[in-house]
C-alpha cells in the first residue's frame, strides 16, 4: 500500500513556504480577512486587493458589505490608506460610520467596476478625503 505525503501548496512550481511575517502578508491571506469599524462592529470582509502595477503598492481593497449569506452583497473599493490592521481583532479597521459606508462608492455583484475610469478614482478619493 502506497503512503501519501502531504505536499506544500504550489504557485508556478514553487512552494509557498511562508505567507506571513511580522510586517508582510500574502494576498491570499488578506482576501477573506474581516473588516471592523473602530467601535468593534463587524462590517464586511476583504474580497480582493488591487495593486498598482507601476509602484507595486496596494492601491485599494475591495470590501464586501451588506446582504445576507452572500446574497445582495455590494462591493466597496476602499483606498488602502483608510484601513488599519488591528492584530487584537485579527482584521482591518475602518473609521467610517454605517451611514458613511452605505453612501460610499460601490458596485454590485451583477455590475462591474471600471477600474480604468479616472472619474471613479477621483470620486473615491474625494469621498474618502484623499
Amino acid at each position: 500500500m502506497a503512503t501519501q505525503t502531504q505536499s506544500k501548496p504550489q504557485t508556478q512550481s514553487k512552494p509557498l513556504n511562508k505567507r506571513e511575517t511580522s510586517n508582510l502578508i500574502g494576498s491570499d491571506k488578506v482576501e477573506g480577512t474581516p473588516v471592523y469599524r473602530t467601535d468593534g462592529d463587524h462590517v464586511g470582509q476583504i474580497e480582493r486587493v488591487m495593486i498598482d502595477k507601476l509602484s507595486g503598492k496596494v492601491a485599494y481593497a475591495v470590501m464586501s458589505f451588506g446582504g445576507f449569506l452572500g446574497i445582495g452583497e455590494d462591493y466597496y473599493p476602499l483606498p488602502w490608506s483608510v484601513l488599519t490592521y488591528n492584530p487584537d481583532v485579527g482584521g482591518y479597521e475602518v473609521n467610517l460610520t454605517q451611514q458613511q459606508l452605505m453612501n460610499a462608492p460601490k458596485y454590485s455583484q451583477h455590475k462591474d467596476w471600471d477600474w480604468s475610469d479616472r472619474s471613479r478614482t477621483e470620486q473615491m478619493s474625494h469621498y474618502y478625503g484623499l
